[in-house]
């Protein structure tokens, strides 16, 4: 809880400010040690002391120790370690006023420092370090054992990238997850209430039963998925969000057609909580973790380099040759040096996994010249939202001690609406970091389209090409590459590298030799598992993967026999369903999944789950219910209508028909080696078996 100004003076500010760094710095001083380290008097030392702990900043503790001067230990709480943060950005800001205003009067001039709010006055150098909100180790050590006592939120994958872009940072100027009132400005004009420029909302959402236990100013854990506490946080703000606004305001649409749309209604918690965080410790990256830099790292690195010019790269996909010659001409444009980076965080649904993609980058990474070219990972949470989304990338740039971003056509695009229609222009992007690039403090480069020109042997940009007419232009699309792979064709030397070919070909072999899952879905009674165990069998006696079924019946059985037919345990049913057929998917297989799933969003849930993998063919049993109910081998149906059963589907609670399935099936007067045909022919089409 921050300190009242209208108690306290600005010289009372500067000695706690003083004292809680002192703290930090020496835990274990005696008090006359301490007293003269912050230039106070014992006297004051004891006021100063008896106020933090009154405001639960600091925790003291009697000691037993050889040097009897030293009677007491300090431990600064994680709102002290917040507070402290709050203070030494008032401080420096305060001393830099001060400087300034003596600079102009013996200069004439103003002094090139301006202090502003956010902690950010020394980043007029892209070199210098920037503020991150981590405590010192020792500090952390007893913040753990602290915060263990604490009301603990576990993070989900996505929370974890922006918690750790927070505290190393990567999200300079935001000091936590968004207040309310920031949260509002940033999706209404992308700004917080300092004024700065802010474009993403970076909220932590929770359950309504979480955030209903809380209290206001309350400290919180957080920890990893394997329960490990990387942060604490003291909860300001507790509110429920208009998300249908939000995504109006940040996404362009309110349309589950957009990741992040999807995500926010059918995934995120209701509830939105906001306050300061104080980090104990980074999340743990088993992978790749020579190549994961934090901002203060890599300026480092561009500072021993002599690197006064950087322009980073932002790329979710391999590096191809024509990505090569464009990042060859963004640094001779801009006379910079270059920055490959990566995200290695969540990106798009259906992307190259982050393994594949690093493997590939590291593989071409001597095709650049190794004193003007570095490469590190970013670990951020895409949210594929095109022109917000390149102005975030910009700011998150600025942070890293770039100086130049590379912005690309539909840069962060997710692709099409529901309606069909790209989410937006192909330049948006670019004007909307055009408008801001001079108060962001780092410059566009403008993305070349690059296309190979055969007579010429060489890549050259699309529009500076001016006898398109009398040479052979060639370019291989993103979606004619993936049916290459899927179908084990040539993949041209003009076109990538032969070693990204090969790593790509080991994630993305042919698609007869991958896993994949068939998802029946429909009413009960349809014919689902009998045309499922039809398929299973049809398979198996192909020979060449192993093809498991997860029934409906069985899976409720053996999986989930503790759920009820709650919406939620039904879905969390499918969800558990998804997650068995990734895995066998993933590891080569075949799954065959039956269950009702009467629940669009699920069933996309799982397909993403699945599509990370291998491929997703969803089959639609069209049996009408009216069929269905005249089968009701079970009864179900009868006791349904008697009101014995509720929630049943078809009956009391609703059935969303898929929209765009893979393959419709109809079981009335057809026989079930009939429609298990059918499937076995999309199969075939789809490249996934071979054909006899």
């Amino acid at each position: 809880m921050a300190m009242s100004p209208a108690k306290i003076t600005s010289e009372q500010e500067d000695q706690m400010f003083r004292l809680l760094r002192q703290l930090d710095i020496a835990p274990d001083a005696s008090q006359r040690a301490l007293a003269q380290a912050i230039g106070v008097s014992l006297g004051r030392l004891n006021a100063l002391l008896k106020q933090a702990t009154d405001a639960g900043l600091v925790n003291i503790e009697d000691r037993n120790g050889p040097d009897k001067r030293a009677r007491h230990t300090y431990a600064i709480t994680a709102r002290g370690a917040g507070e402290k943060n709050r203070l030494t950005t008032q401080f420096l800001n305060r001393k830099l006023a001060e400087y300034n205003a003596l600079h102009a009067e013996l200069t004439g001039s103003a002094s090139s420092l301006t202090p502003i709010s956010n902690r950010n006055t020394l980043m007029e150098n892209n070199l210098a370090p920037i503020p991150e909100l981590f405590v010192s180790y020792e500090s952390a050590q007893k913040l753990k054992v602290e915060a263990a006592d604490l009301v603990s939120h576990d993070l989900t994958p996505r929370q974890i990238c922006d918690l750790e872009l927070l505290m190393n940072g990567g999200f300079n100027p935001l000091k936590g997850f968004l207040t309310e009132a920031d949260y509002d400005g940033v999706v209404d004009n992308m700004r917080l209430t300092t004024g700065e420029l802010w474009p993403m909302p970076i909220t932590l959402d929770v359950s309504e039963d979480f955030a209903a236990s809380l209290e206001a100013g309350q400290d919180i854990a957080l920890r990893d998925q394997e329960g490990v506490i990387l942060a604490t946080m003291t909860v300001t703000d507790n509110w429920v969000p208009n998300k249908a606004k939000e995504a109006e305001k940040v996404f362009g649409a309110d349309d589950d057609a957009h990741p992040a749309v999807n995500y926010l209604h059918n995934q995120a918690g209701k509830v939105y909580l906001g306050g300061p965080v104080t980090g104990i410790q980074q999340p743990v990256h088993y992978d790749f973790r020579a190549r994961r830099d934090t901002p203060n790292e890599l300026r480092a690195y561009f500072r021993k380099m002599g690197w006064r010019k950087v322009v980073a790269f932002q790329t979710r996909n391999p590096l191809h040759r024509a990505h090569q010659e464009l990042t060859f001409r963004a640094a001779r444009e801009a006379q910079a040096n270059l920055l490959i980076h990566p995200v290695v965080g969540l990106t798009k649904p259906g992307d190259v996994d982050h393994f594949t993609r690093v493997r590939c980058y590291e593989a071409v990474l001597d095709k650049y010249p190794q004193s003007t070219t570095a490469m590190s990972l970013l670990n951020l949470a895409m949210r594929m939202a095109g022109p917000r989304e390149a102005v975030w990338h910009g700011l998150i740039r600025k942070n890293h001690g770039c100086t130049h971003f590379i912005v690309g056509r539909d840069h962060a695009g997710p692709g099409s609406n529901s309606a069909g229609e790209d989410f937006y222009g192909p330049y948006d992007a670019q004007d909307l970091f055009r408008a801001h690039q001079e108060e962001m403090g780092i410059e566009m480069v403008d993305f070349k389209h690059m296309v190979w020109v055969d007579e010429r042997a060489q890549y050259e940009a699309i529009d500076e090409i001016e006898d398109k007419d009398k040479v052979t232009i060639l370019n291989i699309s993103g979606t004619e590459l993936r049916r290459r792979l899927a179908e084990g064709l040539e993949i041209p030397e003009w076109f990538s590298f032969p070693e990204v070919v090969k790593e790509l070909r080991k994630t993305k072999p042919p698609r007869s030799k991958q896993g994949f899952t068939v998802f029946f879905t429909g009413f009960s009674g349809s014919g689902k598992s009998t045309i499922a165990n039809a398929l299973m069998v049809k398979l198996m006696e192909m020979g060449g993967r192993p093809v498991t079924l997860l029934d409906g019946d069985i899976v409720r059985k053996n999986l989930s026999s503790e759920l009820g037919f709650s919406k939620e345990h039904r879905d969390l049913n499918i969800r558990r369903i998804g997650y068995v057929a990734s895995e066998i998917t993933k590891n080569g297989g075949i799954a065959i999944c039956a269950p009702i799933a009467p629940y669009a969003t699920t069933r996309r849930a799982v397909r993403e789950d699945v599509e990370a993998f291998g491929a997703f063919v969803e089959v639609h049993v069209a049996t009408s219910i009216e069929e269905c109910e005249r089968r009701d081998r079970k009864g179900l149906y009868k006791l349904a209508r008697e009101g014995k059963i509720k929630e049943f589907t078809g009956i009391s609670d609703p059935y969303d028909v898929p929209a765009n399935p893979e393959l419709s099936v109809e079981t009335e007067n057809v026989e079930v080696d009939n429609c298990a045909h059918q499937v076995i022919l999309k199969l075939e089409s789809m490249g996934l078996i071979a054909a006899e």
